[in-house]
């Protein structure tokens, strides 16, 4: 038995849930947000969403090709990286911030 050539393999579909998270975020914060997708290592990957209003939110999925799959099925979602732009329109309310902060 051989192993699949990776030209061969199909990103799976991201979960109904997923999406539903996702397009739920687009439309609760604006109809559009930036998505970083990041891998977490063995425990998948991690899309970051900024919405329109600078609100933050994410979506855990299997690994970074399904991140990207996310990212280009739900409409109002833009693929972007941590850049300056995308750093500034976030916005962090002081309880996110005590949230943050508390190791409990």
């Amino acid at each position: 038995m051989t192993a699949p050539d990776k030209d061969t393999e199909q990103t799976p579909a991201p979960a109904s849930k997923a999406l539903a998270t996702a397009k739920a975020f687009v439309a609760d914060h604006g109809g559009s947000a930036r998505a970083v997708v990041e891998n977490i290592g063995r425990m998948g990957a991690r899309v970051v969403l900024v919405g329109e209003d600078g609100r933050l939110g994410d979506v855990m999925v299997p690994d970074v090709a399904t991140g990207e799959a996310l990212v280009a099925e739900v409409e109002g979602l833009t693929s972007n990286e941590w850049d300056a732009e995308t750093t500034a329109a976030l916005k962090i309310g002081a309880a996110h911030r005590r949230k943050m902060a508390n190791p409990l």
